[in-house]
């Protein structure tokens, strides 16, 4: 997949004001404000690039209030970064596509992978199977 560069007026006129701020700008939405996604079978696609990211087969419940996955979506291109934001070091999750912040993976998450990609929602854009 190729890379996306946009300038950053680009991705201002593209994106919602709380789009832009979490995923250009590694902001956060605030805790369960993307409770209504549906369960049916899908793909999460990248908010900025409509790369496919996450499957809703590794979706689970953590209780934290964002969407929460245990792998990303099998071939997908999620990378990961240091973050040493806020005096503590965790990894950054990103679109590989077009560097949108994403959210971070934690070591507590389900079986099989032990994994919790902790994911912003408006991060992200749902689309069912057909």
């Amino acid at each position: 997949m190729a890379e996306i560069e946009k300038s950053d007026a680009e991705w201002r006129a593209q994106l919602s004001d709380l789009a832009y701020k979490v995923t250009r700008k590694h902001g956060t939405e605030r805790a369960f404000t993307h409770d209504d996604f549906p369960k049916d079978p899908g793909t999460f696609f990248c908010t900025c690039c409509g790369a496919p990211l996450f499957d809703q087969g590794q979706k689970f419940d953590s209780g934290t209030g964002w969407p929460s996955f245990w792998a990303p979506k099998e071939g997908a291109e999620v990378g990961e970064s240091v973050d040493r934001k806020f005096f503590m070091t965790r990894t950054e999750v990103h679109c590989a596509r077009c560097e949108a912040h994403l959210g971070h993976v934690f070591p507590d998450g389900p079986q099989p992978t032990g994994l919790r990609y902790c994911i912003n929602g408006v991060a992200l854009e749902f689309e069912p199977e057909a």
